[in-house]
């Protein structure tokens, strides 16, 4: 009798446990990389909000153009603005794109005082800040002025923009651009009051 031999052609134990291993590495590493809570998320988008208004304070100065942003506290979003001759148009830049927070993630905003809530400010009130003043040439879609100036000078407008999530408003991550256009990240528990802001 002829005896016949079988191939097997199944995986052997060893290289089924070697790709069960690469699939845990992999998925570890994505885990890993991955905000894990609303204050991982709160962190991240204050931490690109910071980096953003530095370099559109960069931008402004080298191009010699008065940029703004718009905050909307309500939708948890922000947008950012560029003055043209016919008033503020949306800056169309693919590094300054409107910014929607994730739902859980919210934002507060608050203005620095003195010079720029005086009518003695940088600008008369009906020059920048009058939100009518470019009414009549778009009536349909009429662009809101933005709170926050960069302006070509290298000028900003002093505020605090906090990030934080809902569950825990106190723990959240804050923007901090003073009167002397210093500009710092700092935890919402380390905030000091030096601009005015309360």
């Amino acid at each position: 009798m002829a005896v016949m031999n079988k191939k097997n052609t199944g995986f052997t134990l060893i290289e089924i446990m070697l790709v069960l291993v690469l699939m845990s590495l992999s998925a570890v590493a994505v885990i890993i990389n991955l905000p894990d809570s609303k204050q991982d998320i709160a962190k991240e988008q204050a931490q690109r909000f910071y980096y953003r208004i530095q370099l559109l304070n960069e931008h402004a100065i080298l191009n010699g153009k008065d940029l703004g942003i718009r905050v909307d506290e309500k939708k948890g979003a922000y947008s950012y603005l560029q003055l043209e001759s016919n008033g503020w148009q949306v800056f169309e830049n693919k590094t300054y794109v409107e910014t929607q927070l994730q739902d859980g993630v919210l934002l507060s905003l608050e203005l620095g005082s003195d010079a720029w809530s005086q009518n003695e400010s940088l600008f008369k009130q009906e020059s920048l800040f009058d939100e009518d003043r470019f009414a009549d040439f778009d009536k349909e879609k009429k662009i809101k002025p933005p709170q926050l100036f960069v302006l070509s000078s290298g000028e900003m407008t002093p505020f605090r923009l906090s990030i934080f999530s809902e569950e825990d408003k106190y723990n959240g991550w804050v923007v901090d651009v003073k009167e002397s256009g210093s500009i710092d990240l700092v935890h919402a528990k380390d905030t000091q009051d030096e601009t005015g802001i309360r």
